[in-house]
């Protein structure tokens, strides 16, 4: 376990934002994540466990015990019609899904170069190409924070939605995601229905074709956070009812949606790109020239910088479209996780 004050966070968020917290700690199994939080000194600060930081905006200095996972693992077990996968939380995932697409355990190769730790996928339910992490989850195991002991959670226990769980709302701040089990079928059954996939011919379709074609796309559309700093996609895609969507259709005839249940699910960044913001940047920050649903870091950016360009985006597109925009990124205060509306002092 390795131990740091006043640390810098910059190298461990991929915003790559100058900030800092009170203490910051590296831990490499669960036993010494348990020792953080048994910790008499920090007992009454508050503690935040980030994996790879590729979905957290620090909007201030944080007062607390930032607690970096870096408990890693894998572990397969195969069964009649699937291959059970048991990923401690501190895997990376893009390395993940390559490490599993080249071993022949299929299936999540739509979710390749999401960037992230396996137990972060969860909290998120992190989602690509028509496929979800919900959809090969077999299981989650947490440490709850009040007594430390370890539970199996089923994927219906978890409660999975759009960029949605259980330990966004119930669970947050009462347990940690320590390792999760994926369930990959041994029956593969290729999910080509999403953008450019479509175009693979049918001779072609394997687990590593699709592989190949989103990391491709991924690379050509959306910044490398190891070049330019950002949280890839800022906003969730907003779903609306059928009826606001069909009014919008009427003035706007190339609005990009997808049936969503009964609700269709928007394009945030078509809507954003609509609205003039490819490019358009605020002091340091900057909407990403070529993907409208990346904010991005583009030269030395504040906190302050991405909070009001992402005002500016939301109160447009509420102006233009009547749809209010949700951001996917985790914004944290001093102790506390927050949400834009809170930053910029509304209520």
């Amino acid at each position: 376990m390795q131990i740091y004050q006043n640390a810098s966070l910059k190298p461990f968020h991929t915003f790559s934002i100058e900030t800092s917290c009170e203490f910051l700690v590296i831990v490499e199994s669960v036993d010494e994540l348990i020792s953080v939080y048994k910790n008499s000194d920090w007992k009454h600060l508050p503690k935040l466990v980030l994996g790879k930081g590729s979905n957290v905006l620090f909007t201030e200095h944080y007062e607390g015990v930032v607690v970096i996972n870096r408990i890693n693992g894998k572990k397969v077990v195969e069964s009649e019609q699937a291959f059970h996968l048991h990923i401690k939380g501190g895997e990376d995932w893009p390395e993940l899904v390559k490490w599993s697409t080249e071993n022949g355990y299929s299936g999540l190769e739509n979710l390749a170069l999401i960037p992230g730790c396996a137990g972060s996928a969860p909290i998120q339910n992190i989602g690509a190409y028509g496929n979800e992490f919900k959809d090969f989850c077999e299981y989650v195991d947490v440490l709850w924070l009040e007594d430390f002991a370890q539970q199996r959670l089923t994927a219906e226990e978890c409660q999975f939605g759009y960029r949605d769980s259980i330990f966004k709302r119930e669970y947050q701040d009462k347990c940690v995601i320590v390792a999760v089990g994926l369930k990959l079928s041994k029956t593969w059954s290729p999910n080509t229905s999403y953008g450019p996939l479509q175009a693979i011919p049918q001779s072609e379709l394997t687990p590593k074709r699709i592989f190949d074609e989103v990391c491709k796309v991924r690379m050509e559309k959306l910044p490398d956070p190891a070049k330019t700093g950002n949280a890839g996609s800022f906003f969730k895609n907003p779903v609306i009812e059928k009826d606001h969507f069909e009014r919008l259709k009427q003035s706007f005839p190339n609005i990009v949606g997808y049936a969503n249940n009964e609700k269709v699910k928007v394009a945030a960044g078509w809507l954003i790109d609509q609205c003039g913001f490819k490019g358009v940047s605020q002091n340091g920050a900057q909407v990403h020239p070529n993907q409208a649903l990346v904010l991005v870091n583009k030269d030395n950016a504040s906190a302050k910088d991405v909070i009001e360009l992402a005002g500016r985006i939301v109160s447009e597109v509420s102006r233009r479209y009547g749809i209010n925009l949700e951001h996917e990124v985790r914004f944290m205060n001093s102790s506390r996780e927050t949400k834009l509306s809170e930053c910029m002092g509304r209520k």
